[in-house]
């Protein structure tokens, strides 16, 4: 599906979508786990991505991070990013929406959650718009509502950004 040339029922998700839920590992870096000599784990991430959130941000949306990582790269990346909330260690992360919805004031049907693997399958079932990178696994690819054209760690969340964007604000040329 190009990202320009939407079905009417995706065109409609993205309209309604007041807050972004994302993974970290597989979305917003390429899952890869890369350790220094001295023994760290490092991360990369795009900065698209960055960007993006910095675009929501100015347009009043709210990106937050649900893993099951317990990452302080992790959590750095998203304070540099302004990231409006990290919560990490999350075993069953579809437990977690009912508080993200009453700490945000959204219902699930406003909210996007961006995952690639089994143990995000359930919270993509309870939101309004559910997404996969390119190269996310087969069982997240056939219950996502968009299959991003990007894949891991090459800016997933900015395309879902611009794509939610461009639908919620179609008079907008400039969301910076």
């Amino acid at each position: 599906m190009n990202l320009y040339n939407l079905k009417k029922t995706l065109r409609l998700k993205c309209k309604r979508i007041n807050l972004i839920i994302t993974d970290v590992d597989g979305v917003l870096t390429d899952g890869g786990r890369y350790y220094s000599k001295k023994g760290e784990e490092l991360k990369k991430f795009h900065v698209h991505d960055g960007m993006g959130v910095n675009l929501l941000l100015r347009n009043n949306i709210n990106t937050i991070i649900v893993t099951k990582e317990n990452s302080k790269i992790t959590k750095c990346w998203a304070k540099d990013m302004k990231i409006t909330k990290v919560f990490a260690g999350v075993i069953h992360k579809e437990k977690i929406l009912p508080k993200i919805c009453q700490l945000y004031d959204v219902t699930p049907a406003e909210v996007v959650y961006i995952g690639d693997d089994v143990n995000d399958l359930e919270l993509m079932n309870k939101v309004g718009m559910s997404v996969s990178p390119f190269d996310g696994i087969a069982q997240v690819k056939k219950i996502a509502d968009y299959v991003c054209t990007k894949s891991a760690g090459n800016g997933v969340l900015r395309e879902v950004v611009d794509l939610i964007l461009k639908e919620k604000f179609p008079k907008k040329t400039n969301w910076y």
